[in-house]
């Protein structure tokens, strides 16, 4: 027999508002956002039966509304994310220093990039290291490695880094952070025997930012992405042909070399693509 949350869920499918005596006769009101709610909870209340394991429904219902939520995060939720993860990850990998080369490297190439991405001011720096990388976020977080700065002309540079921002400017970084809380959530569903329950708890935003920088995006994606940093060096006055020589340096690295290999595909095809559009001018 399925447990007292999934009889709860599957009983207010027959109604979209339903009224339930809760502790000392106390009432409380069910909408359609309670029913999908409560809907996650059950689910979870059903797999807890089939093992055996035994949990709260308060905390499985607080669990089942953070997974809600996270197709529901509102921008404002996207730069908070954002910020947590920005600096969490700042707190973990080496800074440049305002002296270095590679920080008067990456502040000419922003100046020419811009201070803001649709309006949300960007703030750049570089994580010394020999990884080859760099990404961004929906707060305006962008970072880059040495490793790739390394390896790479300032044109290529910022050739990447107007990808980087294009996944924001598109809100492709939006999809990929609700994604990355969908799962931190379901996490939080399955330690929630130990009373772990609310937001992303500080033991989770590590793996939580680790999710979000290296984020799979679509093929879709990623043209669009490559087009956007096209586009706004075009716009700008900017030489773009370095898009093309950063993507073939890229497909030449060897696996393991570059986490940027770990969640892009292939770039030959995309170097050609970015190749054709500078022969037409278009």
């Amino acid at each position: 027999m399925l447990k007292t949350p999934a009889r709860q869920a599957f009983l207010l499918l027959g109604a979209c508002r339903w009224r339930m005596t809760i502790d000392n006769n106390r009432q409380e009101t069910f909408d359609m956002k309670t029913i999908r709610v409560a809907l996650a909870a059950a689910a979870c209340g059903v797999l807890a039966a089939c093992s055996g394991m035994s949990l709260d429904p308060n905390t499985l219902v607080q669990s089942g509304s953070q997974a809600y939520q996270a197709a529901s995060l509102s921008d404002g939720d996207v730069r908070t994310l954002s910020d947590k993860s920005c600096a969490q990850l700042d707190s973990e990998n080496k800074l440049a220093g305002a002296g270095s080369p590679y920080t008067k490297r990456l502040n000419k190439i922003a100046a020419q990039l811009g201070d803001n991405i649709n309006g949300v001011p960007v703030n750049y720096k570089v994580y010394v290291t020999k990884d080859v990388n760099a990404w961004a976020m929906a707060n305006g977080c962008v970072r880059v490695y040495s490793g790739l700065m390394d390896m790479m002309t300032d044109d290529e540079v910022r050739g990447v880094v107007g990808h980087e921002m294009g996944h924001v400017a598109l809100g492709h970084t939006k999809k990929a952070m609700q994604v990355a809380y969908a799962t931190s959530a379901l996490r939080s569903v399955a330690t929630s025997a130990g009373g772990i329950t609310g937001a992303i708890s500080a033991s989770q935003l590590g793996d939580f930012s680790e999710k979000l920088i290296n984020a799979q995006f679509s093929q879709t994606q990623e043209s669009a992405a490559d087009d956007y940093s096209f586009d706004i060096q075009k716009k700008k006055g900017l030489d773009p042909s370095g898009l093309v020589t950063a993507f073939n340096k890229i497909a030449k690295l060897e696996g393991g070399q570059s986490s940027m290999l770990n969640s892009h595909p292939a770039s030959a095809a995309r170097a050609q693509h970015i190749q054709q559009r500078i022969a037409s001018n278009k």
